[in-house]
């Protein structure tokens, strides 16, 4: 191996090691994490559906005729990956109307994208990477969009097996991102759209975001068939024009990032132990008919999150004698903050004021922490 050789592949290996440094820019990109749940969500595209599946991937839907199922798969025939996110269609939209959309899109914090120099003469490169595969010969479209008002696109192919695609987009010296933590980017997968957003001039280059120019013309449809499928991981956002090695990161490391914008914890009987339920945190009754108790977030949050519990009789206390008592209201916390939240609420039996507790999530009930962008 000649000098120049060696220093390359020193190069190389310095890149893709942690010497280099964090590289890919999104979160969750082999769709390891899903929070929401592993089962096949059904019936999806009637309307906005929002965070349906894996953790951090939005499904930005303008209802139409077409159904989508959206499922977390395992994956074998692509070394290094083991899961993807896969889509496919359940009903067909033959008459596709002019505002329908269909858009798989990850919203980035500003304060994650300064390292773009967006809206400066330095701005950087941004290249963009994903692995997909589907049921048949596609096309389909990729963009970013800001939320100043700035949109650029790409096109790309999807075939029967899986295949690595990759884009790079141009710097755009307009529209710096705030530096805050406020959704400032969109990467955006575009699997259907109607005329509103076709019939334009396809924007390759930065521009002023216009509806028309947004989607390839050439683009398909996920709903032009039953058996139209899509499968996408490894997605990867990096500076430059150069697409690295895929950045797998580990399962907690993963999961920690993914916990910034919602966790979820669930009641989970351990028939090892014979114990039900889950420890959620100590309180104390205040009083004989009201109960208060720290509720700690596994991660800070992006934002002061809305908090949501499975059921009206999903949280349970205890009283000296351990007599289970359920909570007889759902709207249960208050003094939320980024880091925690205080149970505070009126239970269905009463305990003994300055008594201590133990406020504990049932069986198979969940509650949620929701900071998404």
């Amino acid at each position: 191996m000649t000098k120049a050789a060696e220093l390359a592949k020193m190069g190389e290996v310095l890149t893709n090691s942690q010497i280099g440094g964090r590289r890919n820019i999104v979160i969750n990109g082999v769709h390891k994490i899903s929070q929401r749940g592993t089962a096949n969500v059904t019936g999806l595209g009637d309307g906005d559906e929002g965070y349906s599946l894996t953790d951090r991937w939005r499904h930005t839907v303008g209802a139409g005729a077409g159904r989508y199922t959206a499922s977390q798969e395992a994956i074998t025939d692509l070394p290094g990956f083991t899961t993807c996110l896969k889509i496919a269609c359940t009903t067909l939209d033959t008459t596709i109307a002019a505002s329908e959309r269909f858009i798989l899109e990850q919203r980035i914090e500003g304060q994650n994208l300064q390292q773009l120099k967006k809206g400066t003469s330095d701005a950087e490169k941004v290249t963009v990477s994903f692995y997909v595969k589907g049921h048949d010969s596609a096309t389909y479209t990729v963009g970013l969009y800001d939320t100043d008002g700035r949109q650029v696109g790409a096109t790309f192919s999807v075939t029967t097996s899986w295949a690595r695609q990759t884009v790079t987009f141009p710097g755009d010296t307009t529209g710096a991102l705030a530096n805050d933590n406020s959704a400032q980017l969109h990467l955006r997968f575009f699997l259907h759209g109607g005329a509103n957003y076709t019939g334009g001039t396809f924007a390759t280059a930065w521009e002023s975001a216009t509806n028309a120019n947004q989607i390839s013309s050439s683009a398909n449809s996920i709903f032009e068939s039953t058996s139209a499928t899509f499968f996408i991981t490894g997605v990867q956002m990096e500076v430059g024009s150069v697409a690295t090695p895929f950045e797998h990161r580990s399962f907690g490391e993963e999961l920690a990032l993914c916990q910034r914008y919602f966790e979820r914890t669930e009641g989970i009987t351990s028939t090892a132990r014979g114990v039900s339920g889950f420890s959620l945190g100590a309180g104390v009754w205040y009083a004989a008919n009201q109960l208060l108790a720290h509720f700690p977030f596994k991660q800070t949050k992006r934002a002061i999150p809305s908090i949501s519990v499975g059921a009206s009789d999903a949280l349970k206390a205890y009283t000296g004698s351990s007599s289970a008592i359920s909570a007889n209201d759902s709207s249960v916390c208050d003094a939320i903050g980024l880091n925690s939240a205080r149970f505070n609420f009126t239970p269905a039996s009463n305990g003994t004021a300055g008594h201590g507790t133990l406020i504990h999530l049932q069986e198979n009930d969940t509650i949620s922490v929701d900071a998404e962008l």
